[in-house]
C-alpha cells in the first residue's frame, strides 16, 4: 500500500524547458552550452553546483572565468530558470489533493541555490505560495551533497522518512531515476516531461 508519494520536481511538477536555458546560457556568452547542460544530470560546474560541492558564488566566480567577464548573481540565477517552462496549475492542485487523502508528498530533486531563488519564493506559483507549500518535505540534493540516479539519496530520503520502500511511489520524467529507485524496491511511475499525469497516478497508488 502506497503511503509516501516522491516526486521529481522538474519535467514532472513544473515542465522543463532545456532549449531555453541553453539559450539563456548561450546569452551570457558560455561557448558550447549544450554540451555543458544536460536535461536530467549536470557535469562540470554545473554537477558540483547541484551537488552541493560548490557554492553559488563559487560557481558564479568559475562561470565568469569560462565565459571571460564578470558574470553577476542575478544573471546565473536568470540562466538557469530558464530551465523551467511552466508549472501546470493542475500538479499543484493535485499535490494539494493527495495531501488531504492522506498521502505524505515529498520532494526528491537534483537542483541547485539559483534555482530554488525562484523556487522557494512567493513568485513560484504566482499566488503567493513557495514551492514547499505544496510538499510535506523537501530533499535537495545540492543540501545533501548527493545527486540521482545515486541510490544514497534515496536510501538517505527513506531513512529520513521513516518509511520502506515498498509503500513509496517515485514519480519522475528520467527513466535512469526511476530504474535506480526500481533497485532498492521502489515503486516508479516515469511519465513525460509536460505530459499531464494528474489522473495516471491513481493507477499506480
Amino acid at each position: 500500500m502506497i503511503k509516501t508519494i516522491i516526486f521529481d520536481l522538474g519535467g514532472v511538477i513544473l515542465t522543463i524547458d532545456h532549449d531555453e536555458a541553453v539559450r539563456r546560457f548561450t546569452q551570457l556568452g558560455l561557448k558550447d552550452a549544450t554540451t555543458w547542460l544536460d536535461p536530467y544530470t549536470q557535469t562540470g560546474i554545473f554537477g558540483e553546483l547541484e551537488n552541493g560541492l560548490i557554492t553559488a558564488e563559487d560557481f558564479r566566480r568559475e562561470l565568469s572565468l569560462i565565459i571571460g567577464r564578470e558574470v553577476t548573481m542575478a544573471e546565473c540565477e536568470y540562466a538557469w530558470q530558464g530551465y523551467a517552462k511552466e508549472v501546470p496549475q493542475r500538479n499543484l492542485d493535485l499535490l494539494l489533493r493527495l495531501k488531504k487523502e492522506g498521502y505524505r508528498v515529498i520532494l526528491l530533486s537534483n537542483t541547485n541555490p539559483c534555482m530554488m531563488a525562484w523556487a522557494m519564493s512567493s513568485a513560484f506559483d504566482g499566488k503567493g505560495h513557495a514551492l514547499d507549500y505544496y510538499f510535506d518535505a523537501c530533499y535537495l540534493s545540492y543540501q545533501l551533497k548527493v545527486m540521482k540516479p545515486d541510490e544514497t539519496f534515496f536510501r538517505r530520503v527513506l531513512m529520513a522518512e521513516k518509511t520502506p520502500p515498498g509503500e513509496c511511489l517515485f514519480v519522475d520524467d528520467g527513466p535512469r531515476n526511476v530504474a535506480a529507485a526500481s533497485q532498492i524496491g521502489i515503486k516508479t511511475f516515469c511519465p513525460q516531461n509536460g505530459e499531464d499525469w494528474t489522473a495516471k497516478i491513481y493507477d499506480y497508488l
